[in-house]
């Protein structure tokens, strides 16, 4: 991988981010120390979440109602 100076960094950026869109990532350094890598930006496709558990985890039918009898007992101050 490429290491630029980043002065000359500075002055050739255009050029530079070109490359690196090309898919030839380098490394900005100062003083001889590497301070960052300029890679290709990949956007992912967003997947869907929606169901991704589906066949894993079974909701029973009376989800909505599990515990209701106690909290309405502690609503009505009736707690154990």
């Amino acid at each position: 991988m490429q290491h630029i100076n980043i002065h000359a960094a500075k002055t050739h950026l255009s050029a530079l981010v070109e490359k690196a869109a090309a898919g030839e990532p380098f490394v900005i350094a100062k003083s001889g120390r590497p301070l960052v890598t300029v890679n290709p930006f990949t956007e992912k496709a967003p997947g869907s979440r929606v169901g991704f558990l589906r066949g894993f985890i079974s909701v029973p039918s009376d989800f909505d109602r599990i515990g209701g009898n106690e909290i309405a007992n502690m609503f009505e101050g009736k707690c154990e």
